[in-house]
């Protein structure tokens, strides 16, 4: 695949903003036209978790608000959720045998952006009836340096979870949801683009 100077690939792509904001916002932030999601900030000194919780059909950000109660694309609570933001994909056929539901291939590619100084790490992970399942291989960081960032395919680490039994792909079934658990050090903006196979 060609890439481009930036280091992601060249062609049409879904983008996503993840956005670290120090004030929570209040309002109501739906809309499939909608390409952001604002996170807590935290410190490089002190993190925040925000969960962004991850639902199954064509890309569109259902919920931008990762402070309120997380609402799926069709205006209901996520079930099992509590606060966080909600982003709709399709359940990826380069990593999965996806049975039902929306699918597709596609790679996903991500770099820091803001502020350098910031970092912040994304861990997949799926509630059961037992508990959450979060991977339990190194979670993905995304640290913002000085100079031009560059992206890194993150396809394998955003759409599977790595536990000590074997590979879970994301919308397995058994699982009541799934989630990216964000854990922002001062990160402003992580640009992530979904680039169709």
């Amino acid at each position: 695949m060609a890439q481009t100077g930036n280091g992601a690939p060249k062609g049409t792509h879904y983008e996503l903003g993840i956005i670290g904001v120090t004030d929570p916002k209040t309002q109501p932030l739906t809309g499939s036209d909608r390409h952001t999601i604002f996170v807590g900030l935290g410190s490089v000194k002190k993190g925040v978790t925000t969960n962004i919780y991850l639902t199954q059909g064509p890309f569109a950000v259902c919920d931008g608000n990762g402070f309120l109660p997380a609402v799926d694309c069709n205006g209901n609570p996520v079930p099992g959720a509590g606060n966080g933001a909600v982003f709709q994909l399709p359940c990826d056929t380069l990593t999965d045998t996806c049975v039902t539901g929306t699918s597709q291939g596609y790679t996903i590619w991500a770099r820091a952006l803001g502020k350098p100084g910031g970092n912040a790490t994304v861990t997949t992970c799926g509630t059961t009836l037992d508990g959450v399942i979060c991977g339990t291989s190194p979670d993905e960081l995304f640290m913002r340096g000085s100079g031009q960032q560059k992206f890194k395919d993150v396809t394998a680490e955003l759409t599977n979870i790595d536990t000590t039994l074997g590979t879970v792909s994301l919308f397995t079934a058994g699982f009541e949801n799934f989630f990216w658990q964000y854990d922002n050090f001062g990160l402003k903006l992580l640009q992530v683009r979904f680039y169709p196979r």
